[in-house]
């Protein structure tokens, strides 16, 4: 099989191991640096090259970077139409990445969430504070990563600048509220089909209510509940990934999803648990691939 990997880079840990699973199941891989990539948009013959050379894959897996989502799916949307089978397709890919519509497609689920509240004005502020539960409370950039862009504002004055803050510059937040009995930790599951293939603790430093590795946090593996295991296997079917980190977080009312990953880092989780996530991708790939490929017709 002849898969692609779309990434901004060829050294990135994640990548790496891809390529190093593929090639151990006796694959051609290729890694593509999808920015440079460029599209002929014809009609029944679309195509995609880089440098004047015409991509051919079987299959590829998109990792694509947040800030490159608009153009990165695009790229995965037309390998989708020339028949190329992706794990992630582009419409779940953007999904994923709206963290506003994705919360909105879960609250049709029966999974548990942190109550949360958006708005466009700063009328209000108040009422959109107290529709979380009040402070303190979490505020989230739509489009942050990594911890970026995530503030805890303690009190209600606090809370009030900082979203106006955030609204001056025209940036869109959530409000969320704080689980404090978390103390700073959640969990990452890391779901291929329909199965939670490893589970890790995230634990932040003293003093730091965000869990994420990069923010210098560290990681430990953990050993799911069933109720904690079907609901990252229901979030990230309900979003239609079939790869996906789930990031969950212990609450005195059960476990809430905080966020779905559509391209999560394997090196935390590889490292943690000691299990070869990125050959279970690959083996996922190799069971699920169409015999012949399949041109997908996309929708108005």
């Amino acid at each position: 099989m002849n898969i692609g990997i779309l990434s901004r880079g060829a050294n990135l840990y994640s990548t790496r191991r891809l390529v190093e699973a593929a090639e151990a199941r006796s694959h051609e891989v290729r890694v593509v640096d999808y920015i440079r990539c460029y599209m002929n948009i014809t009609t029944r013959s679309p195509k995609i090259m880089i440098a004047g050379e015409p991509l051919k894959f079987d299959a590829i897996i998109p990792r694509i970077s947040p800030r490159r989502t608009f153009y990165g799916t695009a790229i995965v949307r037309q390998f989708e139409m020339m028949g190329v089978y992706s794990p992630n397709d582009s419409q779940a890919i953007t999904r994923s990445r709206d963290k506003l519509r994705s919360l909105q497609i879960l609250t049709q689920t029966d999974v548990g969430m942190p109550i949360t509240g958006f708005a466009d004005s700063t009328d209000d502020a108040d009422g959109l504070i107290e529709s979380v539960g009040g402070a303190p409370l979490i505020i989230k950039l739509l489009e942050g990563t990594q911890g970026v862009g995530v503030v805890l504002a303690e009190s209600k004055s606090a809370a009030r600048s900082v979203i106006a803050a955030f609204r001056q510059q025209n940036s869109n937040i959530l409000v969320q509220e704080f689980i404090k009995e978390s103390k700073g930790a959640d969990v990452r599951c890391l779901v291929i089909g329909n199965r939670v293939v490893a589970a890790m603790e995230r634990r932040g430093l003293e003093g730091e209510f965000r869990s994420n590795l990069h923010q210098g946090g560290n990681a430990v593996p953990i050993k799911l509940t069933p109720t904690e295991r079907k609901m990252a296997r229901t979030a990230a079917r309900a979003l239609g990934l079939n790869v996906a980190g789930v990031d969950l977080i212990r609450s005195n009312r059960g476990p809430l999803v905080m966020e779905v990953n559509s391209s999560p880092g394997i090196e935390g989780i590889e490292t943690a648990t000691g299990i070869d996530v990125a050959d279970l991708i690959i083996k996922f790939i190799e069971k699920n691939i169409p015999s012949k490929p399949v041109k997908r017709r996309l929708r108005a």
